[in-house]
């Protein structure tokens, strides 16, 4: 049964989600155009640097889950306010920061109201929009916006970096959760899980210190190297705690997450390819960033503004998608998308300096309609398998599968460009060069081309020449090698989805009933 009184006030309450799903993915990126800035105002070290960006992704991805499960237990109408006033303080905290440190704990309480915000939205759609076909429009939309925020903060932040201080793009996000709040508040009907009696605790602890740790893990492997021994206890002290929390939720009364639902192949199947689309779309931001700054010499916004074509295609298949998948089946919109995301990576795999804009634009339409068509269909089939009392905690799985393809994608993309760079510039380096301008080349490519243009005001063009050259080729090698990394993930996950996803939902969440076979 529909929520009572709902009917009227659904365009305002859909666009009051969306708006908050919009301005916490807004925040993920937009604080990347600053990290120069920080440098020179905060005195940033690169640690510090990372950990601006990366304390907001650990803390939202590790509290997902006892977000969306406490959203369930105590109302998420009020979860999600709550969520929006510590998102909006801490945003204005974060604008009144003196040091590195300091804006680092910021981010952290943003990534708290982000975890607190972002599973309630879709939960409150699911519970608001019953009937699939409905359904399926708007969890469109709340996908759109999503891709299509992460896409804009770049260029948002490099608009307000040219207007005004790096903290207007702190102090921006305060009154976008100020009306936001406002419209759930006046707009947003309460729910919760009339069945939960008691919260979790174990649970909570157990699924929170897990993902933390993985998540953390996979940040920090780059930098020790992917078989360190500390990188090896990170992910074997993780496993362990997912172990205990299986076995913890599968003998408690009044579970945080059913974990019987990942038997079923609609939500399991759904929720890695969800993993997938966000592990290449977040790796080719990566890679296509540092080409447009650094190979094309595009500005930061300017690049921004070229990236405009994923979010496009992104936001359009995404609502498209979602509409297909009811009418053909999940299986194959999915797998149609994972199918372009493979050819979208070999393609852009044969890039060079020499590659027209035009070009790219084909490429970036064609790697953004497959997100659209993976992650709204994927997430519609996550969150039919859902009861709607237990919608917060479906809510939650599929906004940590987001995230952790988000951090294996710079993980593991990043990691093969960077040791495949380091390795072919030790190579093509001129052997003239210095120890010590060795090592700066192989800092990044930037620092590299940096280098050139030093060498040749101070009189060697010749040798400057040969280290630009060098720079390239070793830029392009890994950055070829790792599209092709992502094309292979994405041709195996393709064939993952012809095989076990399931074509239609089996049953209704809410009665039962059998609706379709899974496979046809």
């Amino acid at each position: 049964m529909e929520i009572a009184g709902t009917v009227q006030r659904r365009p305002l309450i859909l666009v009051s989600l969306l708006l908050a799903a919009f301005v916490i993915n807004l925040d993920i990126t937009i604080v990347n155009v600053a990290l120069p800035t920080l440098v020179r105002e905060l005195h940033a070290t690169n640690s510090q640097l990372q950990w601006v960006v990366d304390a907001y992704n650990l803390v939202f991805a590790a509290l997902l889950l006892a977000g969306g499960s406490l959203s369930d237990r105590f109302g998420r109408k009020g979860f999600l306010l709550a969520g929006l006033v510590v998102f909006g303080a801490a945003s204005v905290a974060g604008g009144l920061t003196n040091t590195a440190d300091q804006l680092i704990v910021a981010r952290c309480f943003m990534g708290l109201g982000a975890a607190m915000i972002f599973p309630t939205t879709l939960s409150l759609i699911s519970n608001v929009y019953t009937e699939r076909a409905e359904r399926a429009k708007a969890i469109g939309l709340w996908g759109a916006t999503a891709g299509i925020a992460i896409a804009l903060g770049p260029i948002v932040g490099g608009g307000l970096l040219e207007q005004f201080r790096w903290t207007s793009i702190f102090f921006a996000m305060a009154p976008v959760a100020a009306v936001t709040a406002a419209l759930v508040a006046w707009s947003v009907p309460t729910s919760r899980d009339p069945g939960a009696h008691r919260t979790d605790i174990p649970g909570l602890v157990l699924s929170s210190a897990a993902i933390a740790l993985l998540t953390y893990t996979l940040i920090e492997a780059p930098s020790h190297g992917w078989s360190s021994g500390r990188t090896l206890a990170g992910f074997a002290v993780a496993a362990a705690l997912f172990a205990v929390f299986i076995l913890r939720e599968r003998s408690a009364a009044e579970p945080m997450l059913d974990v019987s639902l990942f038997r079923n192949l609609r939500f399991t199947a759904a929720s890695g390819s969800v993993t997938i689309a966000f592990f290449g779309i977040t790796g080719f931001s990566f890679l296509i960033t540092q080409y447009f700054q650094f190979l094309k010499g595009y500005g930061p916004l300017s690049t921004g503004v070229r990236l405009l074509p994923v979010a496009f295609a992104v936001g359009i298949m995404s609502v498209l998608g979602t509409q297909l998948a009811v009418r053909f089946g999940t299986k194959q919109v999915v797998t149609v998308g994972l199918v372009f995301f493979a050819v979208f990576f070999a393609w852009v795999s044969t890039a060079d300096t020499a590659t027209s804009y035009l070009e790219i634009v084909g490429q970036m339409l064609l790697g953004g309609s497959g997100v659209g068509l993976v992650s709204a269909p994927a997430t519609e089939a996550i969150m039919g398998v859902v009861p709607k009392a237990k919608a917060g905690i479906g809510s939650a799985v599929n906004d940590a599968t987001r995230l952790l393809g988000s951090t294996l994608g710079i993980a593991v993309i990043g990691s093969v460009y960077v040791s495949l760079y380091n390795n072919r510039l030790s190579d093509k380096l001129p052997a003239a060069l210095t120890p010590q301008d060795a090592r700066t080349a192989h800092d990044s490519v930037g620092r590299a081309f940096a280098l050139a243009n030093q060498t040749s005001g101070n009189g060697h063009p010749a040798l400057a020449d040969a280290v630009h050259a060098a720079a390239s080729n070793a830029f392009f090698h890994g950055f070829s090698v790792g599209c092709l990394v992502a094309a292979g993930v994405s041709a195996v996950a393709a064939i993952g989805a012809l095989v076990l996803l399931p074509a239609h939902p089996t049953t209704d969440p809410t009665t039962g009933l059998t609706l379709a076979l899974e496979s046809e």
